[in-house]
């Protein structure tokens, strides 16, 4: 910071204000950071499209692959998959994992 303008606002204010200090002299201070969780929010948002979309459970699948262009498979253990037939949506949701896709060729 500028000495000139450090000076000004000692001038101004006193010396009892910091220029770096939020409040006055005597404001209060937080006892700890606020942490905010938006993950909760986004889950209902989602349940409630989905309900909108009269989505159906799919019971009995045991696992899921996602094979993408890059030579990798999204490999799901055991989801949850709802589907709905007119809108053409199938949800998967569980644990995901990111595999290398390997191809074994067996000749004779």
């Amino acid at each position: 910071m500028d000495p000139a303008i450090k000076a000004k606002l000692k001038e101004k204010f006193g010396s009892s204000v910091v220029p770096s200090q939020t409040g006055g002299k005597g404001s209060v201070r937080r006892k700890k950071k606020v942490v905010r969780k938006t993950g909760t929010q986004d889950d209902s948002r989602l349940q409630m499209t989905l309900k909108k979309l009269n989505v159906n459970a799919i019971p009995a699948i045991e696992e899921v692959n996602l094979f993408k262009d890059d030579s990798t498979v999204i490999h799901f253990k055991n989801p949850k998959v709802q589907a709905s037939l007119p809108a053409h949506t199938y949800v998967v949701s569980g644990q995901a994992e990111t595999k290398r896709r390997t191809w074994f060729v067996c000749c004779d």
